[in-house]
């Protein structure tokens, strides 16, 4: 190497090397650079593939020849910004690398811009949004981590050998390059059906992790992992020809930005969950939801389902109220006159039938403010039903179309946020909702997945109409929120099918699952900090009429460290376990305003499908609180918490618990029983 740049901050360090050809490697602390390391930037496009025939976004021709021209490192706020500016000779085609990382927190943000200084289109159809080679030379005790996420099953984590995934290949004959690697890959329009747009690397041996998150709001990413001249290589990227159909023709002058990505690097996982943790925190918009955290109630999850009337939601508003929710949202079914919504969405006019009084529903709206809570509603903005008037009334290029025909998928027509008369017709619903009604929430909900995109242009692939929509979709949010700035937002998508940072660094909330199931939802609410900050995870709390009281204070435990979405039929509530309802609203409203400073652990380790016990920490300098979950299996466990230094625990929920914890400081363990299952506890160690 003839030149080196070491760039970044007091917790991330990183060291571009340029070599005597002008070629440019990066380094992360610890890792073992390869004889061949990759280029900061993978392209592959139309007459110009790979120098190594694979399946792999690496080892590309264009990569290859990107040769070094110059960098920039300032500062941005509290962002350190380095910027390399690369150019491949033999199509003019320019690169600039930028890497942002928040001060004091060891994650690296990468993104592309490439532009086409040459004089002939290049038909782009691959682009790394972040390279990162010879992490470790210890293949050999190299873990991989996904994320399996699927409706009402959400965040499980998985963990696999790399040498399984990637075997030994040479022994007296040297293979220096497989063909294979670890991937994951996101189709469709929900980002996170099949596997979060999320990983891992962990070295068993040193307790080194790299952990990373593609920050898409669609499934058009992958991320790949794999053995390379005995190095583990990581690239992650955006949409490509392969697997999304994505092609982009880059006109000379033209540019083209990759999505961004980000790594965290850290000894242990739990510490790159919390790196990954502060880092969405630096990275998103801010709001005022993100430090009140307020109780919300919706009518939909096992109560209403869907079939609001004036007459079933009052008595509802009276005992959310008495119980304590700041928010009462009226979920799906408020504007459809018919027995099935489904197909009808669009116009979203209130119903006249459902609400039948001279005020229609603005008697409801305003009975909800009179209790002292902010009313919201449900929205599917993206989505017209095929037999809304609004289908007819928008012109057919304001929808997805392939092949010239309306794409339509369960009943649904798909919104092009790209098109003026799209983006015209949501604002005027936003902002009439708002200003008319007085709304103050506003859950946007997305229940198809409309497939490869849309080819609304000449020439135009699927995949590049959907990135733009994705892209005019996060534009339009935006807009929303600086036309309406104290409006909340949550993210739904049949539950989780959307848990990206591009949409959670905007949006205010997200629901975690649709789950019914109370059982299973602790699993899911136990994992939600992997995706999720702690106070933007929302976990249904539905106690029922028939519930033990053992079950009651279990669904409300789940809930207590993230946001609570109270719902179920409180008023029919027996009055001990309704008073078990009001006695977690209380707990949670003394300890929130600690959530959105604390990072998540897992003293049980990261939650499976079916463990018998679950456990989540959220921990800030000087309290840590614990939820325990018993599902079944021993009544008695040990949870280790080796970051806590505390020396008195505390039952906090249920008051009337029967467990006695006891609390070893020398050790950091803490041993539970809870003699019934299912049963919970929330707890805190000072």
């Amino acid at each position: 190497m003839t030149n080196t740049i070491h760039w970044g901050h007091n917790a991330l360090e990183v060291e571009l090397g340029i070599d005597e050809d002008n070629a440019v490697r990066l380094s992360l602390p610890g890792g073992e650079q390869a004889a061949a390391p990759l280029p900061l930037v993978e392209v592959t496009a139309a007459g110009h593939g790979r120098r190594w025939s694979s399946d792999r976004l690496v080892d590309t021709a264009i990569g290859a020849r990107l040769r070094y021209r110059t960098h920039r490192a300032f500062r941005d706020g509290d962002w350190h910004v380095l910027t390399v500016d690369l150019h491949d000779p033999l199509t003019g085609l320019a690169a600039q690398v930028v890497f942002r990382s928040p001060d004091g927190i060891p994650v690296l943000r990468g993104e592309v811009v490439l532009r086409n200084e040459g004089e002939s289109t290049l038909h782009l159809e691959s682009v790394t949004s972040l390279v990162l080679d010879g992490l470790t030379a210890d293949v050999d005790t190299t873990n991989v981590l996904w994320a399996e996420n699927d409706w009402l099953a959400e965040y499980r984590w998985q963990r696999r050998s790399l040498r399984q995934a990637s075997p030994e290949l040479s022994d007296r004959v040297r293979y220096p390059n497989g063909k294979g690697c670890v991937a994951r890959t996101g189709r469709g329009t929900w980002s996170s059906a099949g596997s979060l747009p999320m990983g891992g690397l962990t070295d068993r041996r040193s307790g080194r992790t790299w952990l990373w998150q593609v920050e898409h709001n669609s499934g058009a990413w992958r991320w790949e992992c794999g053995d390379r001249e005995d190095r583990v290589y990581l690239a992650l990227s955006g949409p490509g020809d392969r697997e999304h159909g994505w092609r982009h023709p880059l006109e000379p002058g033209a540019a083209f930005r990759t999505v961004p990505v980000a790594v965290a690097v850290e000894e242990g996982l739990d510490a790159a969950f919390g790196a990954l943790t502060r880092y969405r925190r630096a990275a998103r918009r801010p709001h005022d939801d993100h430090r009140h955290l307020p109780v919300v109630f919706n009518d939909y999850m096992n109560c209403l389902m869907g079939d609001p009337t004036t007459a079933a939601l009052l008595p509802l508003i009276e005992a959310a109220a008495e119980a304590g929710a700041e928010y009462f949202v009226i979920d799906a079914g408020w504007y459809d006159d018919s027995d099935g919504w489904w197909d009808s969405v669009g116009a979203w006019e209130p119903s006249v039938t459902r609400f039948p009084g001279p005020r229609g529903i603005q008697e409801v709206l305003d009975r909800i403010r009179e209790r002292g809570m902010v009313p919201g509603l449900w929205l599917e903005p993206e989505v017209v039903g095929v037999r809304s008037p609004v289908a007819k009334s928008l012109p057919d290029e304001a929808f997805f179309r392939r092949d010239g025909v309306r794409v339509t998928e369960t009943g649904r027509h798909h919104l092009d946020l790209r098109h003026p008369a799209a983006r015209a017709h949501l604002d005027e619903v936003v902002d009439r909702l708002v200003g008319e009604c007085g709304v103050g929430y506003l859950k946007l909900d997305y229940n198809v997945d409309a497939g490869s995109g849309t080819s609304s242009h000449p020439g135009e692939t699927p995949g590049a109409g959907l990135l733009g929509h994705n892209r005019a979709h996060l534009d339009w949010l935006d807009g929303v929120l600086d036309r309406h700035p104290r409006l909340v937002l949550e993210n739904c998508a049949s539950g989780g099918m959307r848990s990206d940072h591009a949409l959670l660094s905007r949006l205010q909330l997200h629901s975690t699952s649709d789950q019914q199931n109370l059982r299973h939802y602790a699993a899911i609410a136990a994992a939600a900090p992997t995706a999720v900050t702690p106070e933007q995870g929302a976990v249904w709390a539905y106690p029922q009429p028939e519930d033990s009281l053992d079950e009651v204070a279990f669904t409300m435990a789940s809930a207590l460290l993230g946001r609570i979405h109270l719902s179920g039929l409180l008023p029919d509530l027996r009055p001990d376990a309704r008073a078990l309802v009001h006695e977690a609203v209380a707990v949670y409203k003394a300890i929130r305003a600690d959530l959105p400073q604390a990072v998540p652990s897992w003293p049980l380790g990261l939650p499976a499908w079916n463990d018998p016990w679950l456990a989540l920490a959220l921990s800030v300098p000087t309290t840590t609180y614990v939820t325990a979950w018993r599902r079944g299996g021993e009544p008695t466990t040990t949870l280790r918490l080796p970051q806590v230094r505390g020396t008195t625990v505390d039952v906090l929920y249920p008051a009337a618990s029967r467990t006695v914890p006891t609390w070893d400081p020398d050790s950091a363990e803490l041993t539970l029983t809870l003699v019934d299952a299912p049963s919970a506890v929330l707890l805190r160690i000072t």
